[in-house]
């Protein structure tokens, strides 16, 4: 049986517990963790004592919503469109 790490590692999915929000820990900085949403976007720093590790649920919650998101963004100005190269 495999033990988990007691504190959050680079690369761990979390919850951070005083947002209320599940992100990837991308590092440590003066103490604090510095997490990243699954679907990317801009990072923000937690507090160590009040992250924990994501559930199973947790993790495809926001896996899936990360794939939602992607599969309703509108292309950005210049970008290739399916139906242009139709």
């Amino acid at each position: 049986m495999s033990r988990e790490p007691a504190l959050p590692i680079e690369g761990m999915v979390v919850v951070d517990e005083d947002r209320g929000s599940v992100g990837k820990v991308h590092g440590r900085q003066d103490g604090r963790l510095r997490l990243r949403p699954i679907r990317g976007g801009r990072e923000w720093e937690a507090d160590p004592a009040r992250v924990r590790r994501a559930t199973p649920a947790e993790r495809l919650r926001a896996t899936l919503a990360a794939v939602n998101a992607v599969s309703r963004a509108e292309p950005s100005d210049g970008a290739w469109r399916r139906d242009e190269g139709e």
